[in-house]
């Protein structure tokens, strides 16, 4: 009889664990999807804005490109440019939120692996995070 109990107990057990896993999967999943169709949004509305903005004007030189251009370098030019409904601003936002998307996902499973006490892989994913993090902050504009 306590075989049973044990048994039925540790099956209970394991199912739990299975949602978890599954919930989790799932959430990243979601998170990707969403990620991505949220930036496809924002870049479709910036591109209708641009055409809205400069439909009337002759196409410009694209070949040459000013990384200088203070709007392009920072976060506070890019969001500046977005408040103000600029389209440049508004497409560069859609970029932004792109490249969080698989941010994000890095996150989560940094996350589960830690819930799950996975350590080798939570400090694997860790590592993940602190390269992107350091080269983020360091590298040159």
């Amino acid at each position: 009889m306590k075989e049973e109990k044990t048994n039925v107990s540790k099956e209970t057990q394991q199912t739990t664990e299975v949602r978890k896993k599954r919930d989790m999967n799932r959430i990243i999943g979601n998170t990707l999807r969403y990620g991505v169709t949220i930036a496809c949004v924002i870049a479709l509305a910036g591109g209708a804005l641009y055409l809205i903005q400069n439909g009337n004007e002759p196409v410009k030189d694209y070949s040459i490109f000013d990384p200088n251009h203070p709007a392009y370098t920072n976060l506070r030019g890019i969001f500046s440019g977005f408040f103000n409904f600029q389209a440049w601003g508004v497409i560069q936002v859609a970029v932004i939120a792109l490249l969080l998307t698989p941010i994000m996902r890095v996150v989560l499973s940094l996350l589960d692996f830690v819930q799950e006490r996975d350590w080798l892989y939570a400090a694997v994913t860790s590592l993940v995070l602190a390269i992107i993090f350091v080269n983020s902050i360091t590298s040159p504009v």
